[in-house]
């Protein structure tokens, strides 16, 4: 049966008891904007990976169907941001973007901007001006592993994290990132056992002696090189350019808000951010203006209670789409059949549904779209449930699918 398309309404995902979530699909300042009337003082902590003035172009190379996904290689090749070469303009998308998210953080909330080497001087002054130079906690650099050596200058092979607060109510949880010392301290330290079979180093200095246990976790300094920078056939991965570590963004959540507060993501990207603050219990917001964000999110935030509010509409007609509905025993069970997009650069030999990226089922309630079923390809489940399980509930039965490309369409499906 071929279904009747229907506008985007917001996209509910729940799940509860789960962090609390909202996704927003866009334009960094005019969705930051939209926030202030519910969230102004309310952001515990904002991450951002803005762009690095490259003017350059990055794409994705997109997986389409089941055997693309188990080779881990994608024959689609999308574009997911163009980065700002003009200082002028880069300075006053950063301008707007830290201006609205300092009325977003509360007083005691903190920021971190993720900068290299070509903006890292323009954005700190920039900060200075809008937070404050007295606010600047940290100029912390990550240093990496990665990628050739130059042989025309010093490789490089660092970027830098500007950390600031807000205000001087700032709450920092040094204890959270803890972690055991990588080598045990050496020099000039005598080595000893205490009765419970603890190793530890002392050393005296000005008449007093002072020890060391060998497992006692220390906090990292200013210069973050124990966490490494995502290899080309990572498991992590998710193809998205310029995609940043778990472990980093895992840190920066764990130092700088606590269990329940919100973390703020106006770069979103490969969502990484999101995803962390999910895994430790905060709620989140995230914005971004890519479709294939969107993708990506699904497959990372499952198991957060969370929201994806409609964005710019997709260009063009609805594909058609085909699916059967057969009543069961307190169930509905969908079968998904056909989904024409005409998508330019799909492979010749795709089979009819490998433009599925993603689908889901649910129902039409107060406004929105409430998914009670969903499935998304990836690397453990690459090969497409077209079969779909619901309850049996009174309302709108309606399906949504997010194909390749990140367009979303939804669907009234006839009981």
């Amino acid at each position: 049966m071929a279904l009747k398309p229907m506008p985007m309404i917001p996209e509910i995902h729940p799940c509860p008891g789960g962090p609390q979530g909202l996704f927003l699909p866009g334009d960094a300042v005019e969705r930051l904007e939209a926030l202030l009337p519910e969230y102004e003082g309310r952001i515990k902590l904002v991450y951002m990976d803005p762009p690095f003035m490259t003017g350059e172009r990055f794409y994705m190379r997109v997986r389409v169907g089941a055997e693309e996904w188990r080779r881990g290689r994608g024959s689609l090749a999308l574009e997911t941001f163009r980065d700002l070469k003009d200082r002028g303009e880069y300075l006053d998308l950063m301008r707007r973007t830290l201006l609205l998210c300092r009325r977003l953080l509360s007083d005691a909330g903190m920021i971190f901007v993720h900068v290299d080497y070509r903006a890292n001087a323009h954005v700190r002054l920039l900060m200075d001006e809008i937070f404050g130079e007295e606010n600047l906690l940290n100029e912390i650099i990550w240093v990496y592993q990665s990628g050739g050596r130059s042989l025309r200058h010093f490789s490089r092979k660092h970027d830098t994290l500007l950390f600031y607060r807000k205000t001087d109510q700032y709450d920092f949880n040094i204890d959270a990132v803890k972690a055991p010392r990588a080598k045990p301290r050496t020099s000039h330290m005598r080595r000893h056992v205490d009765p419970d079979g603890r190793v530890y180093r002392s050393i005296r200095t000005n008449g007093r002696i002072y020890t060391y246990y060998d497992d006692d976790p220390i906090a990292p300094s200013d210069v973050w090189q124990d966490l490494n920078h995502l290899q080309q056939k990572d498991p992590e991965r998710t193809g998205y350019d310029a995609q940043k570590p778990l472990a980093l963004l895992d840190r920066i959540v764990k130092c700088a808000s606590r269990p329940g507060d919100w973390v703020l993501d106006p770069f979103a990207g490969s969502a990484t951010a999101l995803e962390a603050a999910k895994r430790n219990g905060r709620n989140f917001i995230g914005i971004d203006s890519c479709p294939l964000t969107l993708n990506i999110a699904r497959r990372r935030l499952e198991g957060a209670d969370w929201r994806i509010l409609p964005g710019e509409a997709p260009r063009g007609d609805a594909p058609r789409c085909e699916a059967e509905v057969r009543a069961g025993v307190g169930f509905y069970h969908v079968l998904l059949q056909r989904y024409d997009a005409q998508i330019p650069g799909l492979p010749e030999n795709a089979a009819p549904l490998d433009a599925v990226d993603n689908w889901s089922v649910g129902y039409l309630r107060d406004g929105g779209y409430e998914v009670m079923a969903a499935f998304a390809r990836g690397k453990r489940r690459p090969d497409l449930e077209t079969e779909l399980a619901v309850p049996a509930y009174s309302g709108q039965l309606a399906m949504c699918v997010g194909d390749v490309t990140g367009a979303s369409w939804l669907y009234a499906l006839d009981k």
